[in-house]
């Protein structure tokens, strides 16, 4: 893997494949640059897709104490490094990092989200209160078992599912990414949609969702779209939060293919 600096010194590790325009991969809650690896194989003959180990996990560093503006200096760092101009496509708590960066004022061409993890409303809020109170005690007391346990059950993986999963080969992968589980938490605030800060983004923008997802997952989607300028929305059928690489690729093609071109053009 290459490797680009951050503001702050943090090395941070990614790879490139296919030589199109940058489309830029950004993982959600317990992934690395290889969970997105498969996605990226079907882009890559049309983009040169990048993906990353974010900061903390894989081969990329962790200068602490976390902030948000970390996180969204390391994916400029990356823009940078791969030309100074890219696409995104956030998953989960990375769609949510994808579009602050690109309030932030990052150089997006375009911006795709799949079903960031917000939680508006206020019961949403107290859901979300409730989740990060519990999983910074599980942090606290060295249980990242338990945290990890919990951000699988609060995203609605059934417990024998769980029990399969502690018993599985990725499970110590998961453990030892444990501790980034309260990056993504900070990522999403108190739950709800930043709206006036979304109202900066200027990149054309697709939010996207499973069509078999939660019914708390669709909802806020559409927020999401509501509050971002030039958004439009889309329901893939039959997909829930698991996303299928091959169920997204033709979607994000025809999205970062279609407007990239007379985007650059411009540029």
């Amino acid at each position: 893997m290459d490797k680009t600096l951050s503001c702050d010194g943090t090395p941070i590790a990614y790879r490139r494949r296919g030589d199109g325009p940058p489309v830029i991969l950004v993982g959600g809650a317990l992934s690395t640059a290889e969970t997105e690896a498969p996605l990226a194989h079907l882009l890559a003959p049309r983009f040169g897709v990048v993906t990353y180990d974010r900061r903390g996990r894989g081969s990329s560093g962790d200068h602490g104490p976390y902030a948000v503006e970390r996180e969204i200096e390391d994916l400029a760092a990356l823009v940078t490094a791969v030309g100074g101009r890219a696409s995104v496509f956030g998953v989960g708590a990375g769609g949510a990092l994808a579009a602050e960066a690109a309030a932030a004022g990052v150089p997006i061409d375009l911006l795709a989200a799949y079903e960031p993890t917000y939680t508006p409303g206020a019961a949403g809020a107290r859901f979300k209160a409730s989740c990060t109170a519990r999983l910074h005690r599980l942090l606290s007391t060295e249980d990242r078992a338990g945290a990890v346990e919990l951000f699988l059950s609060v995203t609605g993986v059934p417990a024998d599912t769980i029990a399969r999963t502690r018993r599985a080969p990725l499970w110590p992968g998961l453990v030892a990414l444990a501790h980034t589980l309260a990056y993504d938490d900070a990522l999403l605030g108190d739950g709800s949609i930043p709206a006036e800060r979304f109202a900066s983004v200027t990149a054309r923008t697709l939010v996207v969702c499973g069509g078999s997802s939660s019914a708390r997952a669709r909802q806020s989607t559409h927020a999401l779209a509501k509050a971002v300028p030039r958004a439009r929305h889309r329901t893939l059928t039959g997909q829930t939060r698991d996303l299928a690489p091959q169920a997204v690729a033709p979607v994000l093609t025809e999205f970062f293919a279609a407007d990239a071109s007379p985007l650059r053009r411009a540029s």
